[in-house]
């Protein structure tokens, strides 16, 4: 945990990460008098019943929060990420640090964990607070009926965080400079997403989005929070693709994580 701990501290003196979290909780905010107002009833007196209707807390509702939430954690990633691995390989750092009683899985583990506990910040953290307020003003009972919601909530998060952490690091690790790490970090996820739909388009098929991470993820979202799916390739295929492109991503990052550096 020094690792963390030091690159956490360096990480929130940055004022565009600083800023960027604290718009990141403007949504969860609003979220939150959502979940109010569908309590009170007596404050929707005179609307209309199909109004009423929409004014619940359910899948489709978290569902709804984690997709604005990803939002912001992709691009929190993007601007964290470079400065994690690209200056320990610029200025050979790693042979001083695998001196001491780290491994290279552990100098990873660290990195990871640099990443996904900001990135908790803005996504499950505020989730969980969102589902203790619904459970606080609903009752046990409805806490006993949809507690699934919470737990879909918290494991789709973190499959999330992975995904972007591995695809932060690998950028960090290929490219010294930080900007252009930021950007290929986000051109990973808006350039498969062309793809994609360039694979759906011209060979007039719904599987093509599997390849986009974010479109799979949010299918796993779905099932697991109850919310019927979009057309395309189900809950399972997607996430056996999210697991392939993450297995693959592993051995990208260790590659680049070498004690030393043999040149021929």
């Amino acid at each position: 945990m020094v690792l963390p701990r030091s690159a956490w501290r360096r990480l929130y003196q940055q004022r565009l990460v600083l800023l960027l979290t604290m718009l990141a909780f403007v949504w969860p905010a609003l979220c939150a008098g959502f979940v109010y107002l569908s309590n009170h009833v007596e404050l929707l007196q005179g609307l209309e019943d199909e109004f009423k209707q929409f004014i619940q807390v359910d899948g489709r509702f978290f569902s709804i929060f984690m997709y604005v939430q990803g939002g912001f954690a992709v691009f929190l990633a993007a601007l964290a990420g470079p400065g994690l691995i690209a200056p320990d390989l610029a200025n050979n750092a790693l042979p001083l640090y695998f001196s001491r009683p780290l491994t290279r899985w552990g100098y990873a583990l660290a990195r990871l964990t640099v990443l996904v506990g900001m990135l908790s910040v803005v996504t499950w953290v505020p989730g969980l607070v969102l589902f203790g307020l619904q459970v606080g003003l609903a009752g046990g009972t409805w806490f006993a009926a949809n507690w699934t919601l919470g737990a879909g909530m918290v494991a789709g998060f973190l499959l999330w965080l992975l995904i972007l952490s591995l695809v932060a690091m690998a950028s960090s690790a290929y490219v010294k400079w930080r900007v252009v790490a930021a950007a290929v970090s986000l051109a990973f996820f808006f350039i498969l997403s062309g793809v994609a739909e360039m694979i759906d388009n011209v060979l007039r098929v719904t599987w093509g989005h599997i390849i986009d991470p974010a479109w799979a993820v949010n299918q796993v979202w779905c099932a697991w929070l109850g919310v019927t799916l979009p057309a395309g390739a189900g809950a399972g295929a997607s996430g056996l693709a999210l697991a392939v492109m993450m297995l693959l991503l592993v051995p990208v990052i260790a590659s680049r994580l070498q004690p030393v550096e043999v040149v021929s």
